[in-house]
């Protein structure tokens, strides 16, 4: 019972490590929207009026300011544009962003949310389906060992010697009382 009770504990902490890592990525990509747009009311000043063009000026420009801030200008752009991939890819069901956040998480995002955890128990289907995943899966798993253990290091049962009782005696032919 603890074993279930803890899992079921660890279980229902999933949901809410997802919810805070999407979170956390919504939180950054509105940071960079935020940088993003002020690139672009400067960028739409400009011939071209795109981010790209205003990028190449500053490239171009014989300034050494204007060409150094040309390389944070496309970070900025990279950033926006892997943020709202990631979003994106964390928009489908829970189960969509936990396969995710298992295979592709990004790393720093992932561990800025860990290192930042804050537990507490969500009172939703998912959380209870999680928890009760976990919950039935670490019994299962304690079962099949506990049992697999017992079975290596149990002796042999030994076989009781039948005591004797009254004889019967088989008869080939047939017993006819007189």
């Amino acid at each position: 019972m603890l074993i279930f009770t803890a899992a079921l504990m660890l279980g229902v902490q999933l949901p809410n490590f997802v919810d805070q890592y999407v979170k956390r990525m919504e939180a950054h990509l509105k940071e960079a929207q935020i940088q993003y747009d002020e690139y672009m009311k400067i960028a739409r000043g400009f011939p071209g009026g795109t981010i790209e063009a205003l990028i190449k000026k500053h490239e171009q420009s014989e300034d050494p300011t204007f060409r150094a801030s040309a390389e944070p200008l496309r970070k900025t752009v990279q950033r926006k544009n892997f943020y709202s991939s990631e979003i994106n890819a964390l928009s489908g069901s829970f189960w969509s962003q936990t396969w995710h956040i298992l295979i592709a998480p990004d790393k720093n995002i992932a561990k800025d949310t860990y290192n930042s955890y804050t537990a507490n128990l969500p009172l939703n289907t998912d959380a209870a389906i999680c928890g009760l995943s976990f919950g039935l899966l670490a019994s299962l798993i304690l079962e099949f060992f506990w049992s697999t253990f017992l079975r290596l290091f149990r002796r042999p049962k030994r076989r009781e010697q039948q005591k004797p009782g009254p004889v019967q005696v088989k008869r080939a032919e047939p017993y006819i009382k007189s």
